[in-house]
């Protein structure tokens, strides 16, 4: 017995991190287990130029210079940030070498730690082949170009990558119908794209891409649509999609007014999150990320714009109201460029 737990001891140290290693990753976590920092540290990464003087800190926060000069000096201890003097203002970065984790930290880890206190998993629901058979049947009536064994194919797939997700069961069915639905016509879409079918007649379509898709991408499609009516088509997804819209952004989807199409199913299921699709990317003349890096692919003809846009999931009130300004402002200026007509 003292042979194998030595053994299994011997084998959990292969596997864990190294004493150096943790020491190291420690000491940067305690830097950033300070609710001020993460702050200043959220707003640095998602600020235009990237950089941000002490003087902007400090307003942002609403404490004094030296509270804030403070906290930056902390992370510059551990390598988070980097300065420079230019004229009588420091200006501070994000250091090179830290800008993924930063990115992860933001983006991924830290929308899920907020959410993880009241999300409920989902599992799949029971005798839900019946339902699933007749969607795809109705979805081949309605699309008869589509097969109904591909119809099938995007059915089933649809309900697993929603299962997924997380969340409430409730309207499962009917989100999978929605979802698929929009698949099969991004698919016929992207094909008639790629095949130069009937493109001058076609209005073009937007895809914007977040993380969760649950805050800044539903925000942005959101206005398109408000703004651009049925001129431009809106998509919107998530690399890894939440369970459910963000609380702080529903009420602005509620306010604009966005229906998101006129067959949608129900109130319920006008904002969900969704997984991002190949199709999707396809289909779009213009694709929109935010915060989720390189998950697109890069195809040929299409426009790719990166917004470095705050993640409603992190800010306060002020601040949510903030991001749609700002959303605002740049999608005005898409449309503006797409389709002058509407903007």
């Amino acid at each position: 017995m003292a042979a194998l737990t030595s053994s299994g001891a011997r084998g959990l140290e292969s596997h864990a991190m190294g004493v150096d290693a943790a020491t190291a990753v420690a000491s940067t976590l305690k830097a950033l287990a300070e609710p001020l920092r993460l702050r200043m540290l959220s707003a640095i990464a998602t600020s235009p130029d990237g950089e941000i003087t002490v003087g902007e800190l400090a307003t942002l926060t609403d404490v004094s210079q030296p509270t804030v000069s403070h906290h930056l000096r902390v992370l510059r201890d551990v390598g988070l940030l980097t300065a420079d003097r230019r004229g009588t203002s420091v200006w501070y970065r994000i250091e090179p070498a830290y800008r993924g984790a930063v990115t992860t930290l933001l983006d991924r880890f830290a929308p899920a730690a907020v959410d993880v206190a009241g999300r409920a998993h989902l599992t799949a629901l029971k005798d839900v082949d019946p339902a699933l058979d007749r969607l795809a049947t109705s979805l081949a009536e309605r699309f008869p170009a589509t097969p109904r064994g591909e119809c099938v194919r995007v059915v089933r797939e649809s309900y697993t990558a929603l299962v997924r997700r997380g969340g409430e069961a409730t309207h499962l069915v009917a989100l999978t119908e929605q979802f698929a639905r929009q698949r099969i016509v991004d698919a016929e879409r992207a094909h008639a794209r790629e095949n130069g079918a009937d493109g001058a007649r076609r209005p073009p379509q937007v895809l914007f891409v977040c993380v969760a898709n649950a805050g800044r991408s539903q925000l942005a499609a959101a206005l398109m649509r408000h703004h651009a009516g049925d001129r431009v088509v809106v998509r919107s997804a998530g690399s890894a999609p939440a369970a459910d819209v963000h609380a702080g952004v529903r009420g602005l989807l509620e306010a604009l007014g966005d229906a998101a199409a006129a067959d949608e199913v129900d109130d319920v299921t006008r904002f969900y999150p969704k997984p991002l699709t190949d199709d999707a990317v396809r289909a779009a003349d213009v694709v929109v990320t935010m915060g989720c890096g390189d998950v697109c692919p890069v195809l040929p003809g299409t426009r790719y714009e990166d917004w470095m846009v705050g993640d409603p999931a992190l800010a306060s009130p002020a601040g949510v109201a903030a991001i749609r300004d700002e959303l605002d402002e740049r999608v005005r200026a898409l449309l503006a460029d797409l389709a002058p007509q509407a903007a």
